[in-house]
């Protein structure tokens, strides 16, 4: 056994490019445990807990902690010029970034440029409102990826952002579009002539791959951080995306898309839609509206297009309903929403979740509940001082192994695209093949949102799982419908 803990003191990265160094190093052979990450008090409060003696350990917010447990010296080697090499290649050389001899500057304020337009910030919570106060002061559009922004410091900075008349996406913005580049987990789409506005990231990744799928690409997608349509935000953020896509002659049809709203605020959002002069179709999910599915349909008819039924490839032989759970670890929120919405409409007893919805009930024990069970693993509580589930499926691989034996159904969703997991299949086949053979009974059912041209290979990935014996489907409500359907009653 072979242990490493040190600190690089006035080393900086962002979150995003850290969580994808520390999952490559914990692909090395013989790893362990590993986090690089900066030395904020959450982070440092994960190394006991992860075996690691932090006695004397000298780190600050902005100092870089590298901790590494390997079986041997061997693997231990490896692992550290593993992150030695990552992080080269997150800051690359100074005339590769655009700096040429001049060092990059040190704050957000500094790096704003006469041509910037928009800053993307990600950096833990508690200094993510600093960065985007700078960028909102110089007039520039923020993405704010960053997540555990507080409400109040969201709602401050999109009061400030309606004075200075510039964009805040997020906080908790997980995917953008903008001019066809992609901002966080975005997907290889086309350009075509709809855009959307996203208070929900995975649901934005869903209808845009559904749109692909279709042959219908989108001008920009605009993510406003979930919380946007809520009653405390009050869709600040929305009418300033909608009336930008408004005003884009790129953008034939515009999609309003959220996860449940604020009925008050719903409201508002659709009178501002109503008076647009392109139109525009509402996706504000809640029970009783239109799954994401039915809404590529109507967006779909809208443009005159012909509606298709989303490509899957279903278990080679379908197992007969069985009684007992039904359990959905989910990656995006927004497909759990969905999944709950759907799933309560069908299933008797209530269903366990931990995302919001006017059906779920014990969102704080949802991890723990006897029934039905639907854990959004990206939520603020599974990710503090973690990689978001779609880099790193070590929890979601620790709950498929616990949850085997005891479910009927297991339910997953699988994001593909831009900075998520280069390859989740090889992680999961293993824990599925695992699991069915713990409960020969289980049946598992796939949500696979991916686009044809994601790094990831959509095609590969599917065809992987399905013969791990799962029923994949591009549609998460048709893979919801799936599951729901084998549970007897």
């Amino acid at each position: 056994m072979a242990s490493h803990l040190a600190t690089r003191h006035g080393v900086y990265a962002d979150s995003v490019s850290l969580m994808q160094v520390s999952q490559q190093v914990r692909d090395v052979d013989g790893v362990e445990a590993v986090l690089v990450a900066m030395g904020t008090p959450l982070n440092l409060d994960l190394l006991p807990g992860m075996g690691f003696d932090t006695d004397g350990l000298d780190a600050g917010p902005n100092d870089l902690v590298v901790a590494v447990r390997s079986r041997d010296d061997d693997a231990m080697s490896t692992a550290l010029a593993t992150v030695d090499a990552a992080l080269a290649a997150t800051r690359g050389s100074g005339d590769a970034a655009g700096f040429g001899a001049a060092p990059p500057a040190r704050t957000t304020a500094d790096a704003i440029g006469p041509d910037t337009t928009l800053v993307l910030v990600s950096t833990p919570g508690e200094h993510a409102v600093t960065e985007a106060r700078d960028a909102i002061a110089a007039g520039v559009d923020v993405m704010l990826f960053s997540d555990n922004v507080t409400v109040a410091d969201e709602v401050a900075l999109k009061q400030d952002a309606d004075d200075a008349e510039v964009l805040v996406m997020g906080p908790d913005a997980g995917t953008a579009i903008v001019g066809g580049v992609g901002l966080g987990f975005a997907n290889v789409v086309t350009p075509g002539p709809v855009g959307i506005v996203a208070a929900s990231g995975t649901g934005a990744q869903q209808l845009t791959c559904l749109l692909d799928d279709a042959g219908v690409g989108v001008s920009h997608v605009l993510g406003v951080g979930g919380r946007d349509l809520s009653a405390q935000v009050g869709g600040r953020s929305t009418m300033r995306a909608l009336a930008l896509l408004d005003a884009d002659p790129a953008t034939e049809l515009i999609v309003v898309l959220s996860k449940p709203p604020d009925p008050a605020v719903a409201a508002r959002v659709t009178e501002a839609a109503e008076a647009a002069s392109t139109p525009v179709e509402m996706a504000l999910l809640g029970p009783g509206q239109d799954d994401l599915t039915q809404i590529t349909g109507r967006v779909l008819a809208a443009l005159g297009n012909d509606v298709s039924v989303p490509t899957a490839w279903p278990a080679d032989s379908q197992p007969d309903a069985r009684p007992g759970r039904l359990v959905g670890l989910f990656a995006g929120g927004t497909l759990a929403t969905e999944a709950v919405l759907l799933a309560s409409e069908a299933l008797d007893g209530p269903i366990h979740a931990n995302v919001a919805t006017a059906v779920a009930t014990d969102l704080d024990g949802a991890a723990t509940a006897d029934g039905h069970v639907v854990i959004d693993l990206g939520a603020d509580e599974w990710t503090r001082g973690r990689p978001h589930p779609m880099i790193d499926q070590g929890v979601r691989l620790e709950r498929i192994e616990a949850e085997a034996t005891d479910a009927a159904v297991l339910l997953l969703d699988v994001v593909l695209g831009h900075a998520a997991h280069p390859d989740p299949a090889s992680e999961l086949v293993p824990a599925l093949r695992a699991a069915h053979a713990a409960n020969p009974d289980l049946a598992i059912v796939v949500s696979l949102c991916g686009s044809s041209g994601d790094p990831q290979d959509r095609t590969a990935q599917a065809a992987a799982l399905h013969r791990a014996g799962a029923s994949v489907h591009l549609s998460n409500a048709d893979a919801v419908r799936t599951a729901v359907a084998l549970i007897e009653g």
